[in-house]
């Protein structure tokens, strides 16, 4: 084992970076897992708050505004 051929140290290296490459790839997989988890979470907490309320609601209280104030104009004799 004195002797160590080019070949082998070719591919001791490409066995390295190979290793390195993978750990790499499976440190941002993980990171990246973790990120969505706390988006996950976040998403959850603010459903959960009433203070926050839906798009859809938010448009509903709108109209519904709207025709309070032409009800009160119509009340009042007001034309629109």
């Amino acid at each position: 084992m004195a002797f160590v051929t080019p070949d082998m140290t070719a591919a001791a290296a490409a066995l390295a970076a190979l290793t390195i490459v993978c750990l790499a790839a499976l440190r941002g997989w993980r990171d990246w897992i973790a990120f969505k988890r706390e988006e996950l979470a976040a998403a959850r907490e603010a459903a959960r708050d009433p203070a926050t309320p839906h798009a859809g609601s938010r448009i509903e209280i709108a109209d519904i505004k709207e025709r309070l104030r032409k009800l009160e104009a119509i009340a009042a004799g007001v034309d629109l």
